[in-house]
Formats: structure tokens, sequence, C-alpha cells
């Protein structure tokens, strides 16, 4: 069976030129660093390529004539030489690390950002680790192309084309027996590349595998020490990290195959070199040190290629990453505000009634690739009406909230805020006229202060969030904490109960006070005592607004100025408690089912 995470290791070409070029549009901000790097190839180059001409020089003319004063200004200039290498070297190393970091940077913004745009459709289709790999791995793996990569690759291109020429000049027919070697070297080149492609592709199947399977693990690792399964999971887990191993050494034995290859045919070509060139000194053709000089310059032909394997598999996975982040900057978002929305359309009128805060007309939705959740629905919320909505878990309810906040787009219909159509509004605007209370309060990482501030752009006053916790219910907790306002939040809220993060969730949207406002099963998953809190808390937040309330517990609701039941994706009944009772529709028949749980 193929995985998701299989998809995602399949690897393409090395180089792909149309990448490169979006690569380079990411670069060109930046292109005073690169063309500094550019400059400093062939300075780096030439520092390298002195060496052993002034060995050659040293040998021919100093040593064997026993000038020993000549030798000591040779060595002082190749000791000169080495350390303008290493110089020029660490600038290099600088600038393309540089040259990285800041597109890496440029990158990172530019993919939060889109990913703030996207729709909620978006995430239901890509997992979290799979877009936390795309900004974090994928864009480092991109900054590896500066490092050790293309840039890399540059520099070994300008060396080889230098040590060619200086061989050919130093003598043509030592220069043939060489490249003799060559047609071997890249038969062997291109046959270990063919096989370490593979196995790297190996490699990272493997550890997307283990990495998805330890996430998983580690989110459950509850259930698996409720039921006891912790050998199950060791053995397992021993089974995906021994594959990964194994991929590890084959992709090992590979690259090692490919640097003794090069070293073999390395050794074979200096091997030559001394029954040839040995001869030519012989028959005074060629000198000592040009000889010598001969055997460095072949070390250097032959080194760039040896680590080319290496360079190859930098190149193929940034091509590969840059194709998953590219491919995530070109995801356009479903939902946009439109290009000549008003900041905030004003409630429009019909017939000289002010519009209802939301109506839903005739709206049927269906998510991609599932049944219809809601047909044909259609109702009204009024300017200060509390409605709430009930009925059967998986009905749609929350969808309708969704629908409001434009988060889904209707299939079918419209959904009117103030009497504009949502696709009309600017999304920001939207937003800020009608909020959500989710029935799982999200808390960052932080301090309580930071979470309510949030909903306020960060200009609230001390006293707005004095009111706002003593309205909320949530000023005896803040008072109970020894750091107040300042108290940690950990990450998603664990170190708070649920109620507690509801009450403080419910103190951020009075703060952000939106005109309409939507509470999805604020009192679910709570005990009595909590649920007094947020029922109190919530009858000052819905004080003056339009409001729906999502409820399961439909004691919470028996007060609103109108119910709706909502069933099998269609508006059933409407009406107040006790007419809906009287009724003995549906409404009754789930009041008398949960009255008689809770009696029981």
């Amino acid at each position: 069976m193929t995985r998701p995470e299989d998809h995602d290791e399949i690897l393409g070409k090395a180089y792909d030129a149309r990448l490169m070029s979006r690569l380079w549009a990411v670069t060109r901000p930046h292109k005073r660093l690169v063309l500094v790097s550019l400059a400093l190839f062939p300075l780096t180059a030439a520092a390298e390529l002195l060496q052993p001409y002034l060995v050659k020089v040293a040998i021919d003319h100093h040593i064997l004539a026993g000038d020993w004063e000549g030798l000591a200004r040779i060595a002082a200039l190749f000791l000169v030489t080495l350390v303008a290498l290493y110089a020029l070297r660490a600038v290099q190393a600088y600038v393309t690390q540089l040259t990285g970091q800041r597109v890496m940077h440029d990158l990172r913004q530019a993919l939060f950002a889109h990913l703030q745009r996207q729709d909620s459709a978006f995430f239901d289709r890509n997992p979290v680790g799979r877009l936390m790999t795309r900004v974090l791995n994928d864009v480092e793996a991109i900054n590896e192309l500066f490092t050790s990569g293309v840039v890399a690759i540059v520099g070994d291109v300008v060396t080889l084309t230098g040590v060619v020429i200086i061989l050919l000049f130093l003598n043509w027919k030592l220069a043939l027996v060489t490249f003799a070697l060559v047609p071997v070297l890249a038969l062997g080149v291109a046959y270990f590349r063919l096989r370490a492609r593979e196995s790297y592709r190996a490699v990272r199947l493997e550890l997307a595998r283990l990495n998805a399977f330890l996430q998983e693990s580690l989110q459950g690792m509850t259930v698996i020490q409720l039921f006891a399964r912790e050998p199950q999971e060791a053995a397992a887990f021993a089974r995906l990290n021994g594959g990964l191993r194994g991929a590890q050494f084959r992709s090992t034995v590979y690259e090692a195959s490919l640097y003794a290859a090069v070293e073999a045919i390395g050794s074979a070509a200096v091997a030559l070199l001394l029954w040839y060139g040995g001869g030519e000194v012989l028959a005074g053709a060629l000198t000592f040190g040009g000889l010598v000089a001969f055997i460095e310059y072949t070390s250097r032909f032959f080194l760039p290629i040896r680590d080319l394997g290496a360079k190859y598999t930098v190149m193929q996975a940034a091509m590969v990453s840059s194709e998953r982040v590219f491919g995530l900057l070109d995801t356009p978002p479903s939902i946009l505000s439109p290009a000549s929305s008003a900041p905030g359309p004003s409630p429009a009128s019909r017939g000289g009634a002010v519009a209802p805060a939301v109506e839903f007309r005739d709206v049927s939705f269906a998510y991609p690739g599932g049944d219809w959740v809601l047909r044909h629905c259609s109702f009204t919320i009024g300017a200060d009406e509390r409605v709430a909505l009930v009925g059967p878990t998986g009905e749609g309810k929350t969808t309708i909230a969704r629908l409001m906040i434009r988060a889904y787009d209707a299939t079918e219909g419209q959904v009117l805020v103030g009497g504009v159509d949502v696709r009309e509004w600017d999304l920001r605007a939207l937003r800020r006229q009608v909020g959500l209370v989710p029935q799982e309060a999200f808390l960052f990482a932080g301090s309580i202060r930071e979470n309510l501030v949030l909903a306020g752009d960060g200009a609230v006053s001390g006293a707005e969030l004095a009111r706002a916790l003593e309205r909320s219910q949530a000023a005896r907790l803040v008072a109970s904490l020894p750091e107040g306002l300042d108290a940690e939040v950990r990450e998603r809220g664990v170190n708070l109960s649920h109620g507690q993060r509801q009450l403080l969730a419910i103190a951020r949207a009075l703060i952000y006070n939106p005109r309409v406002l939507a509470l999805d099963e604020a009192t679910s998953s709570v005990d009595p005592e909590s649920e007094a809190l947020i029922r109190a808390a919530m009858l000052e937040l819905l004080e003056g607004r339009a409001s729906l309330i999502i409820a399961h517990r439909l004691s919470t609701i028996q007060n609103a100025d109108r119910i709706l039941v909502l069933h099998k994706g269609r508006m059933r009944e409407s009406g107040k408690h006790a007419a809906l009772l009287a009724a003995g529709g549906i409404y009754a028949r789930l009041y008398e089912l949960q009255f008689g749980r809770e009696t029981a």
C-alpha cells in the first residue's frame, strides 16, 4: 500500500532550469552577495592552483641548483599563498552562508504569510507535520544548495578549468595521459550515482515512515500505556528503525564505493604519470619539478570528481525541496477578499427595515469529496437576538458557524451578514464583525495577558482587561495565580483545565467585542461548577449582540429567543423552548432522551 509519505519522497532531477530560475528570483534581492561570492571563485582557484607551480619552481630553480636564498623567498611566497587561500575560503564560506540564510529567511517569511491566507479546507487536506516540513526542512535543504551544492559545483568547475589549462600548458602529452582515464571515471561515477540515488530515496522514505510512526506514538502514548502495548509498539519501532539503518548502510556502501573508485582511478593516473613522466624526465623533455607539479595538479583534478556524489545528493534534495516549496506557494487560497470589497459594508436595509445580523438563504454545503452536510437551510438572526442551534452530533452545527465567518464558502445559496453576502466582505472586516468561541478553546504558549490582548491588536488598557475578566468570571482564576496576568500558559494551555481555558476564551471574546457571536458547545466536557461559571460568563458575553449558541445540553439554551433544530442537514423546527416541547417533535424527543440520562 502506498502511504502519503511515500509520495513526498519521490526524487526528481538534480538540476531543473525552471526551479533554478525561480530560486534566482528569490535570491535576486541579495544579488550583491552572490556577485561577491562569484568574484571570489577565480581568486580562490588562483591561490590554490599557484601552489603546485611554486613547488615546481622551488625544485627546478632552487633546490636542484642549491640556491637556498631563492628557496627561502619561494617558501615565503608559498606561505603567503596559503594564508591568502584560507582567508579567501573563510570569506567565501561566510558570504555563501549569509546568502543562504537570507534566502531561507525570505522563503520562510513568504511561506508563513501564504499559510496565514489559506482557508480551512486547505488545512483539512494538509497535515500540520507536512506543512512544518515545508517551512523548516525543505527550506533548510534549499540553504544547502548555496553552502554545499551549486556554489561548491561552480567552484569546482572554475578549479577544474584552471587545472586543465595548466596541465595542457605544462605538457600536453602528460595531460592526455591523465585525461585518458576520464571516460572510465565517468562510467564509474554514473553507475554509482544511479545506485546512490536509489539508496538516498530509500533513506528518505524510511525516515519519513519512522517520523510518522514516532509522531503518532508520542501523541497516543496515554492509550499505549492504558492498553499495555509498550512491547508491540517497541517491536514496531525496532522494525522501522532497522529499515532506516539498513537503508543508511546501503547508502554508505555506494558512497564509499564511489570514493574508492575515484581514488583508485586517481592512483592509476599517478602511476601512469610516474611511468610516462619518469621517462620524459630521463629523456630531458620534462623537469623533475614539472613532474611533481603535474602529480599535484592531477590530484586536484580528481578531488572535485570524488566529491561529486555528495554534491549530486545535495542538488537533488534541493531541487525536490524547491519543487515542494514553490508548489505550496503556488497553491492559491480558495477564499479571498474580493478586489472591490469595502473595509466593512454597512448593514443593508430592505424596504426601510434593518437587515438581519445573519441570514442563511437556501444554503447547502458539502466538504470536498464528502456527502451533503447542509441541505437548503434558511434562517435569520436579528440584531440583538439569541438563537440556539441544536441537533444530533455530526449534523452540521459547527459548519454553520464556520460558514458565518467564511472559513468555508457555501456550496449553494447565500450567507449574509448585515444584509451583505459574506463573499462581498473584506475577510478581516468580516471576522471583526463575526466572532467564534470554539468548543476547544485554543491558547498560545506565553502569558495570560498575551492570550487576552490577542483579540485587541495589543492596544488594550488595564481597565478593559479587568472588566473583561470580571464579566467572564475569570477574575478569580487570574487572581489565584502568583503571577496574575503574567502567569505562564504552556503549549495549547495544557496547564489549565478545560473550563479555565473556556473562561479565558470568553474574556478574549469580550475584548474582541464582535457584533455577532457564535458559541460552539461552550459548556461541553466541564464539571458542574465550571459550567455554572461559563453560563454566567455567557450571559455577559451575549448581552447586546446577535448570537448563535450551539449546544448539546438543552438545559443551557431554554431561555434563548429562538431555538433551531437541525436534523439530517435540514432545519426541521424553529421556536421557543416551551412551544417546541408542546409540539412533540424532534426537539421534544431530544429533550426527553437527555432529561432521562440526567435523572438516571
